[in-house]
């Protein structure tokens, strides 16, 4: 038998061979998350910042968060988590002007995301400028950030319709140069803003994510650590082209709780903290706090959809009689990992037609504590209990049964399992 490796935390391993460089993930939920849904509550923003503290574990992977320094209440969040000392760490996101600095000085952070559009798209028809002036307005705010002594991360907005070696190209090498004259690290952020970003080194730039990693890391000698990736979902790779930013040498994942975000949605963090306890095989991650996300996001109103991956009410359940007879007789056969050890989430099963007697057998080991389940496997009064279970279905029903329906139909012909 051939078997999958898998973490300390239960969790498949990505493969025999770790990625080597450092990874890290940045939360954006209270910026692009808040803008992209609804403005949250300073208590609703400040429970998403201790979910984030409690799931990241101490472990610092979770390294920052992104906050927008414009509104009074985000100012009341940044003070009330920036001198706690745990991370994630607050950082300022800003538009390209010298009075956005300022606001990110006066709340005191020493870190901000500085928004540089790199597509003519934007250059032309946005800003209404053409390249040289924009490269000129970009270079002066961040010279001028680097000189008030600020840590700048430049996110380069639309990427994946840029002109990568046109324009991308001499606009970095000039903010190297700045950096290296004031002895600050050189950070970018590439935006694929449209979610136009292909996971294949087969793909031409500018969409290809793994060429546009490999250009910063081969062609303009960025260090892994100084590279951060931020996707859209728009035609459903936000995941994947992470993943491949990741495997391909960007160490920094920027993520929202649940993928919430603008239009389509960002990458959701809690599918980078898997795959990051998949490529680095280490439990760094409290993966129990998940569950808590998913209940102050029902709290604050946002819909989790039933068949949304990990946290929807369908992840871990099942309706299929094939699957449920696979769980009977070994949980791993239709599990990927064991949801109640990793998230504290057990797996369940639903009866309809479908589930058939051995969706019946396994919600009566469940909700019995049968240790036996095979003494039930050919018993005749199982066979009676689903067949009133089809008659059910055939009268036009059409949701699977209510918990105390099952109690009903099962202790109608096997009394004893009440005792």
């Amino acid at each position: 038998m051939v078997e999958v490796p898998v973490t300390t935390s239960g969790i498949p391993r990505f493969g025999r061979r770790k990625v080597d460089h450092e990874l890290y993930i940045t939360d954006t939920t209270l910026r692009d998350g808040q803008q992209g849904s609804r403005p949250f509550s300073f208590e609703e923003a400040v429970a998403i910042y201790d979910l984030l503290v409690e799931l990241d574990n101490g472990s610092g992977v979770i390294r920052d968060i992104e906050l927008f320094p414009y509104t009074e209440k985000d100012r009341r969040v940044i003070r009330e988590i920036k001198d706690r000392g745990t991370y994630p760490r607050p950082i300022g996101w800003i538009r390209s002007t010298v009075n956005d600095l300022k606001l990110v000085k006066e709340v005191g952070l020493d870190t901000t995301i500085l928004l540089a559009s790199v597509s003519d798209y934007h250059i032309y028809y946005k800003l209404g400028m053409d390249r040289e002036s924009a490269r000129r307005k970009y270079l002066s705010v961040i010279e001028e950030a680097l000189r008030m002594g600020l840590q700048v991360k430049v996110a380069l907005e639309d990427i994946t319709r840029s002109d990568v070696y046109g324009f991308v190209m001499p606009f970095l090498q000039e903010v190297m140069r700045l950096t290296e004259r004031y002895g600050a690290k050189f950070h970018i952020k590439i935006s694929d803003t449209l979610g136009l970003g292909l996971p294949f080194m087969e793909a031409p730039l500018p969409r290809s994510i793994p060429r546009l990693i490999r250009f910063l890391i081969d062609d303009m000698g960025v260090d892994s650590e100084g590279i951060e990736f931020h996707g859209h979902n728009d035609f459903h790779l936000v995941i994947a082209n992470h993943l491949a930013a990741w495997v391909y040498g960007a160490s920094l994942s920027n993520c929202t709780l649940l993928g919430i975000g603008e239009r389509a949605g960002n990458c959701p963090l809690e599918a980078m903290a898997i795959f990051y306890d998949q490529l680095k095989g280490g439990s760094q991650f409290n993966f129990r706090a998940l569950p808590k996300v998913k209940e102050l996001f029902l709290r604050m109103g946002f819909n989790v959809p039933e068949f949304y991956p990990l946290l929807g009410d369908n992840a871990f359940k099942t309706k299929a009689g094939i699957h449920i007879d696979g769980l009977l007789k070994n949980p791993q056969i239709y599990l990927p990992f064991d949801p109640e050890t990793v998230m504290g989430v057990p797996y369940t099963v639903e009866v309809t037609p479908y589930s058939g007697r051995a969706g019946l057998l396994f919600w009566m080991v469940k909700k019995f504590g049968i240790k036996d389940w095979k003494k039930y496997k050919n018993d005749e009064r199982v066979d009676m209990a689903y067949r009133e279970v089809l008659r059910k279905f055939e009268e036009g029903r059409k949701e699977p049964l209510k918990e105390d329906e099952v109690v009903r139909i099962v202790l109608k012909y096997i009394p004893e399992l009440v005792r």
